[in-house]
């Protein structure tokens, strides 16, 4: 598995405990790492880390952007599994200049189809198409 693919992984695994849990990205981030048992690179580490902190410090805004491309759906009744991928991928299309939109919804696709249900894929890409067109720059 390629390091951004994991790195992406264990992210939304962070994301989706303090979401369910409502632990502090601290404490969720240090829990995690110390049971991977040291299981990534620095590299994926690192940029686990970013995506967690960057989607989390971006709550309101990343949410906003999400839940003005849905129809009918309140972001709080999304699935816990597709909101935290929605979040990530949203904070990687508007503050992750190095990424191109295309790559981060491909991801996010990949991710909902693994760990999702069965419309999951369909629906992440729905929106996240819809934000592409409208609200990214690149």
């Amino acid at each position: 598995m390629r390091k951004r693919t994991l790195a992406r992984e264990c992210a939304l695994k962070i994301l989706y405990r303090i979401d369910i849990a409502k632990e502090s990205v601290d404490s969720s981030l240090k829990d995690f790492w110390s049971k991977s048992g040291g299981a990534v690179n620095k590299d994926t580490h690192d940029f686990a880390e970013v995506l967690v902190k960057g989607a989390r410090e971006n709550l309101k805004t990343i949410d906003e952007v999400i839940s003005k491309h849905t129809d009918n759906w309140n972001i709080s009744r999304m699935a816990v599994i597709d909101r935290n991928i929605l979040r990530m991928a949203v904070y990687e299309m508007l503050y992750q200049e190095d990424i191109p939109p295309n790559v981060s919804i491909n991801e996010a696709i990949e991710l909902a189809k693994k760990y999702g249900d069965i419309d999951s894929g369909k629906f992440v890409n729905g929106i996240l198409d819809k934000i592409k067109k409208t609200e990214c720059k690149k």
